[in-house]
């Protein structure tokens, strides 16, 4: 139940009732909104309706609240209603509202908050794609997080979701990792090597090549680089994509898709048949560039090139598609890539990527509306840098991946939950400090352990029922027939309140891409069971457990559950645990 969406469609269908011209103008009331309003004093829920539609309706805003006041003073689920300000809508709902939304959460179960606000549509998300150089680093693991975060809370909503890793197996780095690869090989077969600057030069590579000892033997030792770099790049890949798919499975993720940029070069291959149909579409030209403003690259060339028009699409400048050695550049393979998505059917692509792609947005945006026709979108994230920390101190490199601290070292240390809690507990789009002793400690000021803990502590409130009223039937069947009229003091209705708006915030932060509302909006409900827990301490007429009253302590406790099913629900959606005890 959706108490903000039932009364969206209660304040419309007002609208419809006393302004018949507004019946066809879905566009118009698809503006309407129903939130909760800045300051509880001022109600339960407040509306925007009056000021969307007044200048359409050439009336003044206060005139048409006053008309929707009217219309709501006979609905027999408001207390009351108010104009405020310059024509919103303030409302105070009768408790049974309140009390109904217990009622299904309870019904729903893990299926609260669920939606088909999505209607099937299908989405990719792109994330992590790393180069398959090596093992994941912390700077891969917050867009890793963020990643399957967006693609659970999109598929929680209604959406067809594909989650997809992009292989950039094509580039010269992959070259250099094959070089890389067979130091080590060279190295398992007894030799003393020097790995070269710009090489790869983590440990991670030196079962790479033992493992090519054991398939090859020494048989590729004198051999020329034009012999051994098929077999040998061949390997390490598969060597390199298992390291990351395990890395991964740390963190509890897996992709549907992973996807060879390989397979987009070569003769006949996606870029050729893309730049062959944005000639036909008009789309591409040959021309030259103006020099970027600022200072001039030592590498820029003033030349005639083949140039997409980007600019056409939003994107600032037209883009080049052909190095000057004939080559593709890589924004032409990009190109490729996303039409293949489309013609996969994919109608919203989400890309994430890190902090170093700022500026790509622009182009990828242009890309996909040109091959698109303009019916897909897409939805470019980035992900900032993330700051290691021990006590405030920054935290030292990883020697097995040469120059980064590791995805597995940060969760070996912190564990899964933490890791993915607090990379969610900020925006993707805001650096954030990850302090190794603060995600460590189990108190208040630990964002993750506050929310788990809550989690935990409805199971003690249940242990300590259990305790003092031994006789007290606490079955679910129970729980769903105690008297809810009885849950009628403002520390119980703020909480039912916040309870209510899981739902809303769920399909706001479907519809923004922004995960970490979720984790936000568990930590205020988190805060507000402990601070009702809190109050029982001093006054025992708010105490969970009542061994006096019975009747209201069944009450009780079946809010317990509830907010007990609600933050299971938003860890399971962030991939954390909902523990029944914390050690």
């Amino acid at each position: 139940m959706d108490v903000f969406a039932l009364f969206e469609g209660r304040v419309t269908d007002a609208l419809k009732a006393n302004f018949p011209e507004l019946a066809d103008q879905a566009e118009l009331l698809a503006r309407v909104v129903v939130e909760p309003p800045r300051d509880v004093a001022h109600g339960d829920l407040s509306t925007n309706a009056a000021m969307v539609v007044a200048k359409p309706l050439g009336k003044n805003p206060r005139e048409v609240a006053a008309a929707l006041a009217d219309h709501f003073g006979s609905d027999d689920d408001v207390v009351t209603v108010e104009v405020a300000g310059p024509g919103f809508i303030n409302f105070r709902l009768q408790p049974k509202i309140w009390h109904d939304v217990l009622t299904a959460i309870a019904e729903q179960g893990d299926s609260f908050g669920r939606s088909d606000i999505g209607k099937g549509e299908k989405v990719n998300v792109e994330y992590v794609s790393a180069n398959p150089t090596g093992p994941m680093h912390v700077g891969h693991t917050r867009g890793a997080v963020y990643g399957d975060a967006l693609a659970a809370l999109l598929d929680y909503a209604g959406y067809d979701v594909t989650r997809e890793y992009y292989i950039n197996d094509a580039g010269s780095q992959v070259d250099t990792l094959a070089r890389s690869a067979f130091l080590r090989y060279r190295e398992a077969l007894g030799e003393t090597i020097e790995i070269p600057s710009g090489f790869y030069p983590g440990d991670y590579l030196i079962p790479v090549g033992q493992s090519l000892v054991e398939e090859f033997g020494s048989s590729l030792k004198d051999k020329p680089e034009t012999a051994w770099m098929a077999p040998v790049k061949q390997h390490v890949l598969a060597a390199m994509l298992e390291l990351i798919k395990a890395d991964l499975k740390k963190l509890n993720i897996e992709h549907d898709v992973f996807f060879s940029e390989k397979t987009l070069h070569g003769q006949g291959g996606d870029i050729d048949l893309t730049l062959e149909w944005l000639r036909q579409e008009g789309l591409v030209y040959e021309g030259r560039l103006d020099p970027p403003k600022g200072k001039t690259p030592e590498d820029w060339e003033d030349r005639e090139q083949t140039l997409f028009r980007a600019s056409q699409f939003g994107d600032d400048v037209d883009r080049p598609l052909v190095k000057s050695d004939g080559s593709y550049t890589y924004f032409a393979a990009d190109i490729a890539y996303h039409r293949n998505k489309v013609m996969r059917g994919f109608t919203t692509l989400i890309d994430v990527l890190g902090a170093d792609h700022a500026g790509y947005a622009s182009r990828i945006e242009a890309a996909v509306k040109a091959v698109s026709g303009g019916k897909a979108t897409a939805d470019v994230r980035f992900c900032q840098l993330v700051k290691l920390l021990r006590n405030g101190e920054p935290v030292k490199m990883s020697k097995r991946s040469g120059d980064l601290v590791t995805l597995a070292e940060v969760v070996e240390e912190v564990g899964v939950d933490a890791t993915r809690f607090m990379l969610l507990f900020r925006r993707n789009d805001a650096p954030l400090d990850f302090d190794f002793a603060l995600v460590k400690e189990q108190t208040k000021d630990n964002p993750v352990f506050y929310v788990q803990y809550a989690h935990a502590r409805t199971f003690s409130v249940f242990r300590n029922a259990a305790r003092d009223l031994p006789d007290l039937d606490t079955s679910p069947a129970a729980l769903a027939g105690a008297d809810l009229s009885l849950l009628a003091s403002p520390e119980e209705i703020e909480l039912i309140r916040t309870l209510g708006a899981w739902p809303r915030q769920v399909a706001a932060a479907a519809r923004a891409h922004e995960p970490h509302r979720l984790a936000f909006y568990l930590h205020e409900l988190a805060a507000q069971f402990h601070a009702f827990w809190g109050k029982g301490k001093d006054d025992p007429a708010l105490r969970f457990v009542n061994d006096k009253d019975p009747t209201l302590t069944l009450a009780r406790l079946a809010l317990v559950d509830r907010v007990r099913q609600v933050l299971s629900n938003g860890l399971g959606l962030l991939g954390v645990t909902a523990p029944q005890e914390l050690s």
